[in-house]
């Protein structure tokens, strides 16, 4: 009788332990990051069925992803907490300036100023690449101006 009662309050410790694991392993105090690339994958194409991804870069905090898409367009996500919020970068319409750090830059997005911020990735060839990105969008939409004056 006496080992039931050990065994019970054993298997009770290790279910209170379980339960107490996996919530705080969900918990994200700081509501900042969803460091999951495969959330954002899913959120992204919740927001845009018809884009297929291309590549993904997030910032090192986890605050924001880039994502370069099938046919040369950017897009970025930033974390809000549980959820991301999507937005696809029209092209020309976004600023970029480099920051001292040169892991990072900050963004002025004109058709959507809450998106606005500096972002700092973990290697420099990674800040490059989202900059090249953006800085090939800002280049498309030169060519069709100048694609449309000749025409």
């Amino acid at each position: 009788m006496d080992s039931i009662i050990v065994w019970s309050i054993i298997f009770v410790l290790i279910v209170l332990f379980a339960y107490y694991a996996t919530r705080m392993a969900r918990r994200d105090p700081d509501g900042e990051g969803l460091h999951d690339f495969g959330f954002a994958l899913i959120e992204f194409g919740r927001a845009f069925p018809n884009e297929a991804i291309r590549e993904l870069h997030g910032t090192a905090d986890g605050s924001a992803i880039f994502v370069r898409l099938h046919d040369g367009k950017t897009g970025i996500m930033r974390s809000h907490a549980k959820h991301y919020t999507c937005h696809l970068i029209r092209p020309g319409r976004v600023r970029v300036q480099g920051l001292e750090d040169p892991r990072g830059f900050s963004a002025d997005f004109l058709d959507s100023p809450g998106n606005n911020g500096e972002f700092v990735f973990r290697t420099e060839a990674e800040a490059a690449e989202v900059s090249l990105w953006l800085l090939g969008n800002y280049i498309a939409s030169a060519d069709r101006s100048a694609a449309d004056e000749a025409g």
